[in-house]
């Protein structure tokens, strides 16, 4: 009867430090997964400026050509 009662302890302590180790790490793994959704999120900003940045300077793109083009017909018709 003492073996059956120490082995029923047993597992119920076995259990309860299972329990309280998977709790650990699924605060651990949430943790990490906030952190990395920060970097991803502050990485994602900073591409999202850049393409905004690049799309303003392909806008301008144009309309600098055709300035510099009407600027060299007045130059050639000038001469």
């Amino acid at each position: 009867m003492e073996t059956i009662i120490a082995s029923l302890v047993s597992g119920i302590v076995a259990i309860v430090v299972c329990i309280l180790n998977s709790r650990s790490q699924a605060k651990d793994f949430a943790h990490a997964l906030e952190v990395q959704q920060a970097v991803t999120n502050t990485k994602l900003d900073e591409l999202t400026r850049e393409v905004r940045s690049h799309n303003n300077f392909a806008q301008r793109i144009p309309v600098i050509e055709e300035k510099v083009k009407r600027l060299e017909e007045e130059r050639d018709d000038g001469k």
